[in-house]
């Protein structure tokens, strides 16, 4: 609503300017305006509009880490992080936008000064109450809305709120006095959206004059106690001190209590983190109902993650002053971290059953708490710590997070006891995000070491674990009979265990594939059918996925080649599901060579550029296996035989065009 001004001097900044950073002061809407302009078709990018929220984020050392994930980067890389956003974006036409920045000016400054120097196409949009401080940054302040006369844009905003609130407050806008004094209200709100949001949800209880009234006691209750404060932040205290004054008892110490939340949350960790004392676990989430009726908690219905609720930065920061006032800010702060421990244990009991992909989703969803309760732990409980990033081995190593994980992994065991199964399940943890980022000789140390510490524990679970992981890393720099023999039949037998736990299956996936490698691909395929039941039977689908891509690659290596095409499309399927880019790009570069052998090559150049665009996100092509090479290489030279080369350029490109996203 309004804006109008604003939003074209903004749509031109953004055509004209790289680095454009909007300033002022809380609640004056600064998001709201730079959502608005990046909207506007005219704003689009060849390679997309990207959104960062870094509002929730309060470890600077993830800010990178944070943007790479926003726009699909999964980072399978050993290169630092900022080295691999800026080769991903060196060659990208797009608009980033980094929404609440000022708790993190100095690590954004640095980042935006790296990418901007590496993408030529890179269009930066920055919100923060201050600005970057980069030589080429453009600075637009944004103002409160309008508040003089009758039709400003601020008693537009007053009034649509009310109506929302109080659909029975028309009236008080039909009455030409009552008006005025609604216009006065927003003048001396002095026009802050966030502030007029707040007080027309207060017509629900008071009358318009009630609330003149109500100003100017707080005003001048505020001037006593301050009377350097700028007129905009008395009318941000006013109006955030009337919705504190106006709920009850309980509602104000849940306020307090939510404050430790960042970012968004959902009802269930509301009650185990905020009840206690008078606010008992079965009442928070009616008083819950009541803080988002008075516009202090938002309500948020998302596809896939249920109703979550949040707090605006502003709101929060006063619940936390007051939680700070009650005493309460250990307690409270220890309670969440606590209860995502306690999730992060469940999910990782739950994630090779049948709540596999609704598992992803919510830990997805908790990403933000994740980190909060990990940074919290590894400060006050390093034990709780270590327990927790690694019973979260199955985001970083199977979901993307491979950086973030390993940088946890790292600070926990280096903080934490070195014994027990504790601390074997993280380093084993740890030892799949070196796997994955290439880092090999620390994967096949970690497993030695993870293969001692289980034969002590006498935990024949994970003794396959480790022994896993020790094969994946000869495997991948091509020592198959190696593979085979720490991975294949004989060694799980030998070690024993579950032959439905995660150890095992893994175990089978790693000899399935070298036996592929070994060109024996009859029982590579016994190996994955046996595999793919056993996933069918618990209801998993990320090692199922896997089992289809062994059953397409013996397909291939038997000359099946529509077999094939049918076992990786299945893959495909699995694998979209829970966000896979690394089984993605694999799955890609398969159906290709499949596709070229049935001989249509024009489609198989096409998922090749495909595929190539999901490889760039993971940073690491074909993971440097020779096996993966040569099945890209194969379905390449195929379909250039049969299409010729310049056909085949052309259809690469168009495939690479394709979004990751």
């Amino acid at each position: 609503m309004g804006r109008e001004p604003e939003l074209r001097l903004l749509g031109g900044l953004l055509r004209e300017r790289r680095l454009t950073t909007l300033t002022g002061t809380g609640g004056v809407g600064k998001s709201r305006l730079a959502l608005r302009a990046v909207a506007d078709p005219g704003q689009a990018r060849a390679d997309g509009v990207w959104w960062v929220e870094l509002s929730p984020l309060r470890d600077p050392g993830l800010l990178t880490a944070t943007v790479a994930h926003a726009v699909g980067l999964a980072g399978h890389s050993p290169r630092p992080p900022d080295e691999e956003l800026c080769a991903w974006m060196a060659d990208k036409e797009l608009l980033l936008v980094l929404d609440t920045c000022e708790h993190l000016v100095p690590e954004c400054r640095h980042l935006v000064g790296e990418l901007l120097q590496s993408a030529p196409g890179l269009t930066v949009l920055v919100t923060s109450r201050e600005p970057l401080g980069c030589a080429t940054e453009e600075i637009m302040e944004v103002r409160p809305l309008p508040c003089e006369g009758s039709d400003s844009d601020a008693l537009a905003l007053f009034r649509d709120r009310a109506l929302a609130a109080a659909p029975a407050s028309s009236a008080v806008f039909a009455d030409p006095r009552s008006n005025a004094v609604a216009a006065e209200v927003c003048r001396r709100l002095d026009g802050i959206p966030l502030a007029l949001e707040l007080a027309g949800a207060r017509l629900r209880s008071w009358t318009v004059e009630q609330m003149a009234e109500r100003i100017g006691e707080r005003f001048e209750m505020l001037a006593d106690l301050g009377g350097a404060l700028p007129a905009r932040h008395r009318a941000m205290r006013t109006t955030i001190g009337w919705s504190h004054e106006l709920c009850e008892p309980l509602e104000r110490l849940l306020w307090a209590r939510l404050s430790v939340f960042t970012g968004d949350f959902d009802a269930a960790a509301a009650r185990a983190v905020c009840a206690g004392g008078p606010l008992p676990a079965a009442r928070v989430e009616r008083v819950l109902c009541g803080l988002v009726a008075k516009s202090v908690v938002l309500r948020i219905r998302e596809r896939g993650s249920g109703t979550r609720y949040r707090m605006l930065d502003t709101i929060r920061e006063y619940g936390h002053d007051w939680l700070d006032e009650l005493g309460e800010v250990q307690i409270v702060t220890d309670r969440h971290a606590h209860w995502y421990a306690a999730l992060s244990q469940a999910a990782d009991r739950g994630w090779m059953g049948p709540g596999q992909i609704d598992w992803f989703r919510r830990i997805t969803a908790e990403h933000a708490q994740l980190r909060t309760a990990l940074e919290h732990l590894l400060g006050s409980d390093p034990t709780a710590a270590m327990e927790m990033a690694g019973a979260l081995w199955f985001y970083w190593f199977s979901c993307g997070h491979v950086h973030e994980g390993r940088a946890f992994l790292e600070r926990a065991l280096r903080a934490a006891p070195r014994t027990g199964a504790a601390h074997n399940q993280a380093l084993w943890a740890l030892g799949l995000t070196a796997l994955l980022q290439g880092d090999l000789d620390t994967a096949r140390r970690i497993a030695e070491e993870c293969t001692r510490d289980a034969v002590r524990l006498a935990d024949p679970e994970r003794e396959l674990r480790a022994a896993h992981l020790k094969a994946t890393s000869v495997l991948m720099p091509g020592d198959p009979l190696r593979a085979l023999s720490l991975a294949g039949p004989r060694a799980r037998a030998g070690h024993g265990g579950r032959t439905s736990g995660a150890g095992w299956l893994l175990c089978k996936l790693a000899g399935a594939y070298a036996l592929c490698d070994l060109g024996r691909f009859e029982e590579a395929a016994e190996e994955a059918r046996s595999l793919r039941e056993t996933c069918a039977e618990l209801g998993e689908r990320w090692l199922r996925a896997y089992a289809d891509y062994i059953l397409a690659v013996a397909s291939l290596g038997l000359g099946d080649h529509g077999e094939a095409a049918r076992h990786v499309r299945a893959m495909l399927s699995g694998k979209r599901l829970l966000g896979d880019r690394f089984g993605i790009a694999l799955g890609l570069d398969l159906l290709a060579a499949a596709v070229a052998g049935l001989g249509d090559g024009e489609l198989a150049a096409r998922l090749l550029g495909t595929a190539h665009a999901w490889w760039r996100t993971v940073g690491r092509p074909q993971m440097g296996s020779p096996s993966l090479r040569a099945v890209r290489d194969r379905g390449e030279q195929q379909a250039r035989a049969s299409i010729g080369d310049a056909a085949y350029e052309t259809a690469f490109r168009g495939g690479a065009a394709a979004t990751t996203g």
